[in-house]
């Protein structure tokens, strides 16, 4: 029976959460993990950069075989995921911010989505504000530095701290997480945030997803 192998990508260390849950999901699966910390982050980068930086690693995925490819990577998912797929000839599965889940979550209309710069200009991330949050208020803090400052570790409490204040302070009674670097401080988030906000982040849907791809017949 062929091994199945699935190929990873993110900019930095965010991916590497990604990694482990779909060892956990797929434990049959080879996972094949590749970053691009040399030109981190990506969140201050262009299109046609990111797109430039991704395509050896998207080449490389198809060298190793790999049967589908995860893109843990909000700003390259909402930039390039398009160019990405078309470059490849296996699925290709990418992470977005969670605006659905969040416009259906909230009692008080009002969300806050942690994302990076490229995320946030992205013609999908407008999209999906088009499509499911023209009701309802979208709070959008400068956390530009945050993949920087988890990859090294450095991040301080009180940025995120002030995350949370700014959600409670207007009421706002969700969080999206739309960078996978921000998974890392998922607990962190949502100690902070008590009962009353609600921190999500993608990585089970995206992890179904996967499955669905790969017609592979599990329970999540």
């Amino acid at each position: 029976m062929k091994l199945m192998k699935i190929g990873v990508f993110d900019s930095g260390v965010g991916g590497e959460n990604v990694v482990a849950a779909i060892k956990k999901e797929l434990p049959q699966a080879e996972v094949i993990f590749r970053d691009d910390r040399k030109n981190l982050p990506y969140g201050d980068k262009t299109p046609e950069q990111i797109l430039e930086f991704m395509t050896p690693i998207m080449d490389s995925f198809e060298e190793d075989g790999v049967d589908a490819i995860v893109i843990a990577c909000n700003t390259a998912s909402t930039n390039v995921l398009k160019q990405l797929k078309h470059m490849s000839d296996v699925p290709v599965v990418g992470f977005v911010p969670m605006i659905k889940p969040a416009s259906t979550m909230t009692k008080t209309g009002k969300i806050v989505v942690c994302a990076t710069p490229g995320t946030l200009k992205s013609k999908r991330y407008a999209e999906l504000k088009e499509e499911y949050a023209q009701d309802i208020e979208v709070l959008e803090p400068d956390c530009s530095d945050w993949a920087s400052l988890i990859e090294s570790n450095n991040l301080n409490k009180d940025k995120v701290d002030d995350v949370i204040e700014l959600a409670r302070s207007e009421y706002a009674d969700v969080v999206v997480l739309g960078c996978t670097h921000y998974h890392w401080i998922y607990e962190l988030l949502d100690e902070l945030s008590g009962p009353d906000i609600a921190v999500i982040q993608p990585t089970n849907a995206v992890i179904a997803e996967l499955k669905r791809q790969l017609r592979v017949d599990l329970q999540l």
